[in-house]
């Protein structure tokens, strides 16, 4: 028997998922079903099924021929990676094509497993159910961007309203509009005006799903020079989006930065991206566009959890098993979030939900960087965390996260390497970021990252509003000057007055 890696969760079974759109088939293998499913293994084809159906009412039978070669593979794949379970979904291209059920029936032999051909309805269903499990929470109107089709639906909280299918699918729109993205305007224009949910989405959230429309925002990133490199609840202002997306468009795609890490067959159904939403920003009138990293497939995943678990929370689950994978502790670190509340609460600074959910998770990851060398723990835990494919968070709540353990390592003062990243938290943010950090810096250095220590630690108040950190008389040999400098930075921090001291013992003085 082969030992798995110890940098995998051990009570994981591995999961594949293959997605064959009108453009793209795509093989996820997950590490398991999970309220934040992490990929172990992805990799797609650009088959182009969708290619001329509107004319010819038939898949293309070159992408015909490849997608049956590459399905050999992705079977293959699959079970090399161990996967306890192969699901296949297919959406508006095998579904409306004359010789889609042909081309289903030989796919399901080749892959052994029965392939589930979505309705319109199906699939804006799960489109909803991706964004509901990757947004906390969603509201807004979820719109899914194919090769075939686009799905729209109404989501608030974990309710899915009411839901349209269209064909206006990249690859379907250039075909209807005969490569003029003048005319697919138009006929977005038109075909949208059946969209009545639209109007119920003015002053909401657009939440943009599928590839053509991850790639205009990797662009517009770009245009901007925006500092974090992630897609997901990468967020698009309307006005200042409007001249770029207007831009693509016309086709004027060429000159744009970043444009050549596109491929050619996503780059040339752009400006059909770029059309339809412009014509769905005129229609619905948005506050503003966030792009969803999760759409049918994460949907699909999310409907074959247990009602438990997908309710529970997405970022605290994804930060508790990467704690469990790289922190020396996953009890002392649920042991700093009650303290850290505590201390929060003892000092009279008040959370939003969002900003309690923030220093939970911010709690969990502390310890994440310890392996690195001292001198770039702080660093690595940045990146790792700025970086990691985290749902259920805004980019400027993972600098929260990010910035406290930065400062949880290299200082409360130390900015280095962060400036970039430090303009997408708000103020609020960067000043409980350091806060949070100050808070660990402290007990770090009375519980050696090990548990039993913190939730012995209690505050009592003092004369002269003063606050002291009471040490129990069995963990009093753990006090020193370095724990009590840092509290002293803390309290210069928040404002307050704090002492360190031994229980039945008076303040602890550091020698001069």
């Amino acid at each position: 028997m082969i030992a798995r890696s110890q940098g995998r969760l051990q009570d994981r079974r591995p999961i594949s998922v293959i997605d064959i759109g009108s453009n793209s088939i795509r093989l996820v293998v997950y590490e398991g079903i999970a309220r934040s499913p992490t990929v172990l293994f992805n990799e797609k084809m650009l088959a182009g099924l969708g290619r001329g159906i509107v004319s010819t009412g038939k898949l293309d039978p070159e992408a015909v021929t490849r997608a049956i070669e590459e399905f050999r593979r992705f079977r293959a794949l699959s079970d090399q990676a161990g996967a306890g379970d192969l699901y296949v979904i297919a959406t508006a291209a095998a579904r409306e094509a004359e010789n889609g059920i042909d081309f289903i029936h030989r796919a399901e032999k080749i892959l052994g497993t029965e392939i589930r051909v979505l309705s319109g309805r199906e699939e804006a269903y799960y489109s909803a159910l991706g964004v509901i499990s990757g947004f906390h929470p969603a509201d807004g109107i979820a719109g899914d961007l194919g090769g075939g089709s686009l799905e729209l639906i109404d989501v608030a909280g974990e309710t899915i309203g009411d839901g349209i299918t269209l064909p206006l699918g990249g690859l379907r729109l250039q075909d209807m509009a005969k490569n003029s993205p003048v005319a697919a305007a138009k006929i977005a224009r038109d075909e949208l005006a059946r969209a009545k949910l639209l109007k119920g989405g003015q002053g909401r959230v657009f939440y943009a799903v599928g590839g053509t429309w991850r790639n205009l925002a990797r662009l517009h990133m770009n245009t901007t020079n925006y500092p974090l490199s992630v897609m997901h609840h990468y967020e698009m202002g309307i006005e200042s989006s409007l001249p770029f997306l207007r831009q693509v468009a016309k086709g004027e795609i060429d000159k744009i930065k970043g444009i050549e890490g596109v491929s050619k067959v996503r780059r040339s159904l752009l400006p059909y991206g770029a059309a339809v939403m412009l014509e769905i920003i005129a229609a619905m009138k948005p506050s503003k566009i966030v792009v969803s990293a999760l759409g049918v497939r994460e949907g699909f995943l999310y409907s074959l959890l247990s009602p438990r678990e997908q309710k529970l929370d997405p970022l605290i689950s994804a930060a508790e098993e990467l704690a469990v994978l790289r922190a020396r502790s996953v009890t002392h670190a649920h042991e700093l979030v009650r303290w850290t509340g505590q201390t929060f609460a003892t000092f009279g600074i008040d959370e939003t939900e969002d900003e309690a959910r923030y220093r939970h998770a911010a709690c969990l990851l502390a310890d994440i960087g310890w392996r690195a060398h001292p001198e770039y723990r702080g660093t690595q835990s940045l990146n790792i965390i700025a970086h990691a494919s985290f749902i259920g968070v805004d980019h400027p709540g993972r600098l929260y996260l990010a910035l406290a353990n930065l400062y949880r390592h290299e200082g409360i003062s130390n900015d280095s390497g962060a400036a970039e990243l430090r303009t997408l938290a708000t103020p609020r943010y960067l000043e409980r970021s350091r806060l949070l950090g100050a808070m660990f810096r402290v007990v770090y250095l009375l519980s050696a990252a090990m548990p039993g220590v913190i939730p012995k630690l209690r505050w009592e108040s003092r004369d002269n509003d003063t606050l002291a950190l009471v040490i129990p008389t069995e963990c009093g040999n753990l006090i020193g000057e370095r724990p009590a400098g840092r509290l002293a930075q803390l309290g210069k921090l928040a404002g307050r007055k704090l002492v360190m001291e031994v229980e039945g013992e008076p303040p602890f003085t550091a020698f001069k």
